[in-house]
């Protein structure tokens, strides 16, 4: 009898274990993956800030342990539980459609097949002449972006009070925002489903002027200074696509579908970052798969390649570029998969170094920050995704301080108005991903620390745990009446850098902090997952951002 046990026991164990009871799931596990997991996965499963997940890598792993990785999520990455949208079928099912994945044609990116997505949706020489200024705010540059991710919108906030101006749909998970800091009355968005949205800010209610549909899958975005140039950067297809600024006429593509990576291999690449540089007419994009930079000249004809910078590293992603001496000459581009911050020179379009930021790190800058120093001169900073670990290096490439936080991750922020670095720890867990850590720019040490609790907040003191500010939380319940821990992420200045935003995605809301202190102002209520935030006065001084 317990022979016969023991036989049942491992047969039913192999029948999950072979994705057999997944019959009992109806997800639509390839849309789901397209929509949930590809951006760190990758469009091939080849992996990216997430694992490799093709059949042989993962094939000889336990389908019940890969089933329980889904829905409980992994500690200490951006891997996130799935227990809240699937069921164990669901998971079983997932992990049956990964083991068993065939692989996907890989798409050539089209001037035609985006000029086919294009779509003028207001006259702009109309409301130029119709609003000369700003209808909604005193000056177009109070406006304040932030994207509603899981809402599929953008809203515009009044940043020197607070109120919502507007919201927009503009496609899922609205990823970056930009504006063009030569007409700053024009903004941009750019959705993980690949569209791109114009608005006018000078409008009332900041009417779209068009949208362009760049692919399925994108996430760079940027402005030509001159203001005459709009690049986006597509995951799928891989490439990226130049446009015009005032109307997102699609003018040239760049596609990544050949490229060779870093260790000599010919394959397709995504395009991560894309940036824009006042140092000279070039935007430069990253190729996250393939490990190189290209920058394009967008003052020549045909709008050439003039620089490729090849072997930065392996997963490219996000950067940010100098500020200070020589404004905009270097690029510093976060390769994920060798821990690197990689150092493109615009002015000799090369690498000129590589900064390490740590085993198992994963850079992930965001808008990064620049700040003087007066011990060092100009330093510059990283968040990193895996551990809790601000990075910051100097002009000669040398690492200076590793500052200790509480968890991995995503964002980096300062300004001129504020002594600190703000970096959140929105991977760390529900432990820790309600805090952001203050660095003192001068100190390079954690001078406060804002924790949001589910019905008191606190500015605390490192050092002596002695509570400096405290206030009243709203707290939020999920769906079974248990209180939320915000989730609190991306620290941007806003209100003439009396204010910073921090965006609490889990609460639907947004608080608002004294700038040189710390201490909690307001909260801004009613968003959906408010995650990035862009003022735009703020970044009218910031290079590549």
């Amino acid at each position: 009898m317990r022979l016969n046990k023991l036989v049942m026991s491992v047969a039913a164990l192999a029948v999950v274990s072979s994705g057999l009871f997944a019959g009992t799931s109806s997800m639509d596990v390839e849309k789901v993956f397209e929509k949930e997991c590809q951006g760190c996965h990758g469009p091939n499963h080849e992996g990216g800030v997430g694992s490799d997940l093709r059949p042989n890598v993962i094939k000889k792993k336990n389908s019940y342990v890969l089933a329980e990785t889904i829905l409980n999520g992994r500690p200490g990455t951006a891997m996130p539980q799935f227990k809240e949208k699937f069921t164990k079928a669901d998971a079983d099912k997932m992990v049956d459609y990964l083991q068993h994945f065939k692989g996907k044609k890989i798409e050539v990116l089209t001037l035609d097949a985006v000029k086919k997505g294009w779509k003028k949706l207001n006259d702009r020489m109309k409301f130029l002449k119709k609003y000369p200024h700003a209808a909604d705010v005193k000056k177009n540059t109070d406006i304040c972006f932030v994207t509603e991710r899981d809402a599929a919108r953008v809203v515009f906030i009044d940043g020197t009070n607070g109120k919502i101006l507007s919201k927009h749909p503009a496609g899922f998970a609205v990823h970056v925002t930009v504006t063009n800091k030569r007409q700053p009355r024009y903004a941009y968005s750019i959705s993980r489903s690949g569209l791109v949205t114009m608005f006018d800010l000078n409008t009332p209610g900041q009417q779209k002027i068009a949208e362009v549909q760049v692919g399925s899958d994108s996430r760079g975005l940027a402005v030509s200074p001159d203001g005459k140039y709009l690049m986006a950067g597509n995951y799928v297809p891989g490439g990226a696509i130049l446009m015009d600024a005032m109307t997102l006429e699609p003018l040239k593509v760049y596609p990544t579908s050949s490229v060779i990576d870093t260790e000599g291999n010919i394959g397709s690449s995504r395009v991560a970052g894309v940036f824009d540089t006042p140092y000279g007419p070039y935007i430069a994009f990253a190729l996250k798969d393939a490990g190189h930079v290209y920058i394009v000249d967008y003052s020549k004809p045909n709008y050439p390649i003039v620089g490729d910078i090849p072997n930065i590293g392996k997963i490219l992603h996000d950067g940010l570029l100098n500020e200070g001496e020589e404004f905009g000459r270097y690029l510093f581009i976060a390769s994920q998969g060798s821990d690197v911050m990689g150092v493109v020179d615009f002015k000799t379009k090369s690498l000129v170094a590589k900064v390490y930021t740590g085993p198992g790190s994963k850079p992930h800058p965001g808008q990064g920050s620049s700040w003087y120093n007066e011990k060092f001169g100009e330093l510059f900073a990283t968040d990193s995704m895996n551990v809790g670990n601000v990075v910051i290096w100097d002009k000669n490439w040398n690492v200076v301080k590793n500052v200790r936080t509480a968890g991995g991750g995503l964002f980096v922020g300062t300004s001129e108005h504020t002594p600190f670095i703000w970096a959140d720890n929105v991977l760390g867990g529900p432990a820790n991903w309600n805090k952001v850590h203050l660095i003192n720019k001068q100190t390079l040490e954690v001078d406060r620390i804002i924790t949001v609790g589910t019905k008191k907040g606190t500015v605390t003191d490192p050092v002596t745990h002695k509570v400096l500010y405290s206030w009243k939380v709203p707290t939020v319940k999920d769906k079974k009446g248990k209180a939320v821990i915000p989730r609190i992420l991306h620290a941007e200045p806003a209100n003439h850098g009396h204010w910073t935003m921090i965006s609490e995605w889990n609460a639907g809301r947004i608080g608002i902090y004294e700038a040189k202190t710390g201490k909690f102002v307001k909260y801004i209520k009613g968003l959906t997952t408010p995650t990035f935030t862009y003022s735009i006065e703020h970044r009218q001084t910031i290079p590549g951002a």
